[in-house]
């Protein structure tokens, strides 16, 4: 048992409330739970109880044992004086405050619905290897329920990037159109490079972009130059236009005075990856992208349709990477394909124009920009396929976000407590007092 499940039993009140008292025999009545507390301190604030004659007003900590109080180092903390009452699974010590005084215990293990206690433990005890531990419950939970808790899990993924995206705007100055540039240098990097790309777009700043958008051989220089794909290889050297572009990124650096080659090769990850998904061939489309459009965060703004922002993305790449996939290793590269183009625009544009919709206070913006997903067709994944194959709406990226949502916050880390569809699951046939 974990102790996240005593504080959903709290919260809930999922336990048998007849003759309820504490360990010292003194009744107890809730008033009221408390409110979760994110933060350092008490598990549960602001609760209201009548412990015997008194009402108190206060916080509620939970443990397993009474005794993880002190593994805790509760009793050196103050922000623990205020605890009104020490919920636990088993009472194995007395608990004090810093002054001394005892803070009454209740003890829940007698009082669980054994019913919840094993749903519980089938949900979350199920093999780490089991993508949807809920999986042989599911025909016992309504439809309506699994397709709220979908939307829920896509609204917490696109406000959890748009979150990303705000930061990085105040960090840049509040400058969107720089905020669209490192979000649109990040999203190339298609999850295995986005790290690497981002820190790319910081090495390159976007001043220095805008000067040579014009250029796309320039352009080009700058862009593999600081990612450090011009260095002298055997294959670049052997190969004349890699050489140009060298020596153009040279002269480049130094007018600008940027850090020599401000990343190496191998800090990117070309492991497992098909060619044609190779950091190189993602910053050749990056390059066309960036000649191609004067301006980014306006297009990605207002574009009204998902034919316009796919027209925004397809843009042709510079020459020579139509014909390799790294510097001075040739090979036919094919175009940027249509189901990453709907990714770049799931994965920037949906929470770039969400964290804009926030900034100036219009939700309508939010919802519009959310409604972009229903208009993409639905992402196959490993992930996905599972959810689907177990009965789950999937008919477009609003479904794919959704599921990936579910997966990595909820079913993933087994936080089957705070999942609608395992909170429904752990009700059924729960008998309280």
């Amino acid at each position: 048992m974990k102790e996240d499940f005593l504080h959903y039993v709290w919260q809930h009140q999922y336990f048998d409330k007849t003759d309820l008292r504490t360990e010292a025999g003194e009744l107890i009545t809730v008033l009221r739970t408390g409110h979760r507390n994110a933060d350092a301190g008490p598990d549960f604030l602001d609760a209201r109880l009548q412990i015997g004659e008194v009402e108190w007003n206060g916080a509620v900590e939970i443990h397993l044992r009474a005794s993880d109080w002190l593994r805790h180092q509760h009793q050196t903390d103050k922000k623990y004086d205020q605890v009104i009452l020490h919920v636990v699974y088993s009472a194995d010590q007395e608990i004090r405050r810093t002054n001394g005084s005892v803070i009454p215990a209740l003890v829940l293990a007698p009082r669980l619905d054994l019913a919840l206690v094993n749903s519980y433990q089938n949900l979350v005890e199920q093999a780490s290897t089991s993508l949807l531990p809920c999986a042989s419950m599911l025909p016992r939970v309504p439809m309506i329920t699994r397709t709220m808790m979908v939307e829920r899990a896509l609204l917490e993924r696109v406000e959890q990037k748009a979150d990303g995206l705000a930061a990085l705007h105040e960090q840049l100055g509040q400058d969107w159109e720089a905020t669209a540039y490192h979000a649109l240098a990040a999203g190339f990097g298609f999850k295995k490079n986005t790290e690497p790309l981002a820190r790319l777009a910081k090495a390159l700043p976007l001043a220095v972009v805008r000067r040579h958008r014009h250029d796309e051989r320039q352009l080009e220089a700058l862009v593999f130059g600081q990612a450090g794909f011009l260095s002298d290889t055997e294959s670049s050297l052997a190969d004349p236009y890699v050489q140009e572009l060298g020596r153009e990124y040279e002269f480049l650096r130094h007018k600008y005075q940027l850090a020599p080659a401000a990343m190496a090769p191998h800090e990117w990850n070309f492991l497992r990856l098909r060619p044609a998904n190779f950091p190189t061939v993602r910053l050749a489309q990056l390059v066309a992208v960036l000649h191609a459009r004067p301006v980014l965060f306006s297009a990605l703004l207002t574009a009204s349709d998902i034919r316009t922002l796919e027209q925004f993305f397809l843009a042709p790449v510079p020459t020579y990477w139509r014909q390799h996939y790294q510097p001075g290793r040739p090979g036919k590269v094919a175009a940027l394909g249509r189901s990453s183009v709907h990714l770049l625009i799931a994965n920037v544009v949906v929470p770039l124009r969400v964290a804009y919709a926030r900034y100036v206070g219009q939700p309508e913006l939010i919802e519009s920009a959310v409604a972009l997903l229903e208009h993409l067709p639905a992402e196959h994944n490993h992930i996905t396929d599972v959810y689907q194959g177990v009965g789950f709406g999937h008919r477009s990226a609003a479904d794919s976000q959704g599921l990936l949502a579910l997966s990595r916050g909820y079913c993933q880390p087994r936080h089957c407590l705070r999942c609608a569809i395992g909170s429904r699951i752990l009700q059924q046939n729960l008998v309280v007092g």
